[in-house]
């Protein structure tokens, strides 16, 4: 199955736009979830609740045009104690150097750089032209993970990875760079991920987008889906995305949140909608 192909399962359906700067939109697509699916946690069905109401409908498949340049990469992680590899990935028109807003994309769970989305590539993914228009301008960056759900563990903190050692090498490049702004982004595990660094950061990130993310509401239920995702009980309540949801209305002025979460099988307790951006 090729993106835009006869057979593409990619939608504006499964496209969910947010703001990143009063000019600036990004829309992002996935099929996530699918490690849950297979463990029995999320049904097989996913589906998407857009808390904020901004969530597309349906339309005919997306347009794919030629996409920009990309560039991959690998650094020593200090931070995961290993070389990881990522990519960045440029809409079309643009190249190495223009200064643009940022994306960084999380891959779920068995994934990496080179997989973070599901059937299309980064530089596709920028090169969308829903309903027929070009996006903003806008570059998209994703690295190697690992598989523990994107918060720290010992010997090994993707969290801060992305944050103290990606993020600055992407604004050594002129992305992301105040006035340009940041977004977090991801699906299943790198959903979670995207919340978490969202809630976290709340003022660096403009903008977050949760592709069905895999988010538990206890840590006996995230140890039987998946005994690595969270160190201890203590690290689980520290990244318990769904607890600490009202960070996510600390934004910095001017931004605009969007939301995307799944039903699931496991959950216990509906997730409390997420505030809303300024």
């Amino acid at each position: 199955m090729t993106p835009n192909g006869s057979g593409s399962r990619w939608t504006r359906r499964r496209v969910l736009t947010l703001g990143l700067a009063p000019a600036a939109v990004l829309a992002c697509a996935g099929i996530g979830g699918a490690e849950l699916v297979s463990r029995g946690v999320l049904p097989g069905r996913t589906v998407l609740d857009e808390l904020d109401g901004a969530c597309s409908v349906s339309a005919p498949p997306l347009a794919f045009p030629p996409p920009g340049p990309s560039v991959d990469g690998t650094f020593y992680s200090a931070a995961r104690r290993r070389t990881v590899g990522y990519t960045i990935a440029y809409p079309p028109g643009h190249r190495p150097g223009d200064e643009l807003p940022l994306v960084v994309m999380l891959h779920a769970y068995g994934g990496d750089h080179a997989s973070a989305l599901a059937g299309m590539s980064p530089a596709q993914a920028v090169a969308l032209k829903p309903g027929g228009r070009p996006l903003a301008p806008m570059a998209m960056v994703t690295v190697d993970g690992g598989g523990g759900y994107w918060n720290p563990h010992p010997g090994d903190d993707p969290m801060a990875m992305v944050i103290g050692e990606l993020i600055p090498r992407c604004q050594r490049l002129r992305l992301g760079r105040p006035p340009r702004r940041i977004a977090a982004m991801g699906i299943s595990m790198g959903g979670y991920g995207a919340l978490l660094l969202a809630e976290r950061y709340p003022r660096l990130f403009a903008a977050v987008a949760a592709v069905s993310p895999a988010v538990w509401t206890s840590y006996p239920q995230a140890g039987q889906a998946n005994p690595g995702a969270f160190a201890s009980a203590a690290a689980f309540a520290a990244g318990d995305v769904i607890a600490h949801a009202a960070a996510l209305g600390r934004a910095r002025s001017g931004s605009r949140r969007a939301t995307v979460i799944p039903s699931t099988r496991a959950s216990r307790r509906s997730p409390a909608p997420c505030p809303p951006g300024p």
